[in-house]
């Protein structure tokens, strides 16, 4: 059996994965105990009461952080002519159209949000496969198939945070560094909480909001007392 790291065992020491805290106490300790060389994103993972399998019961949507995410997003556009120009003075880190298409399908995938005006909707649908998986597929729904590149740019560009839950009923997202103060961190985890439930599938039974924790990428995991987080 591999041995525990210093760093980590003392990460976890003096902490009960078991107990649900409430929602500032579980990201103080969150944020006291990331002690990685870099700054360690802060993720908050939900237990929903859905079945994803079934379309009424799907969760999909997204929701802009008031603090951001603390990550750089590269943005990708697929525009041609006056959009284009739009979309590079709005601060898109990559924009094309049929050229753009040919680097993603040669595997050339070096941005984090993909945007593309409805025009450009005939080239983009050919990369479905390539994109879907990575979930960077444009999609109306989400805000990334829009006229109005400007606006989806910049919400990218804020911290605005996509979400889908998987196929066990888990959804989940990074809502911040561990730099962050303590009511960044807080105010993060309830706007997409209440993102969550506003999300709430037609088919969705019972308890929707089943588990909530969160957690450092290098830290414990802790349970949170959903009580305290708005959304149910």
């Amino acid at each position: 059996m591999a041995k525990i790291g210093k760093r980590l065992k003392a990460a976890y020491e003096g902490v009960d994965p078991n107990v649900a805290v409430d929602l500032p106490e579980a990201l103080k300790t969150i944020k006291d105990r990331a002690s990685a060389k870099f700054d360690e994103t802060v993720e908050i993972a939900m237990n929903l009461g859905v079945d994803p399998r079934h379309a009424d019961q799907m969760v999909r949507g997204m929701v802009e952080l008031p603090h951001g995410t603390g990550k750089t997003v590269r943005v990708a556009v697929f525009a041609k002519g006056d959009k284009a120009a739009e979309a590079t003075n709005a601060g898109a880190d990559i924009v094309g159209a049929d050229d753009l298409a040919e680097q993603i399908q040669n595997g050339q995938i070096d941005f984090d949000r993909c945007i593309a005006t409805p025009d450009m909707m005939g080239v983009v649908g050919r990369l479905g496969k390539v994109l879907g998986p990575r979930g960077l597929m444009p999609n109306p729904k989400l805000g990334t198939v829009t006229p109005n590149v400007t606006e989806a740019i910049r919400a990218a560009k804020a911290g605005q945070v996509q979400f889908r839950v998987e196929k066990a009923g888990i959804v989940h997202a990074g809502i911040g560094k561990a730099s962050f103060s303590l009511d960044q961190l807080v105010e993060n985890a309830r706007a997409f909480v209440d993102a969550i439930a506003k999300a709430k599938p037609t088919g969705a039974k019972g308890t929707y909001i089943e588990k909530i924790a969160v957690s450092s990428t290098m830290g414990p995991g802790l349970k949170v007392n959903t009580a305290t987080v708005s959304g149910e």
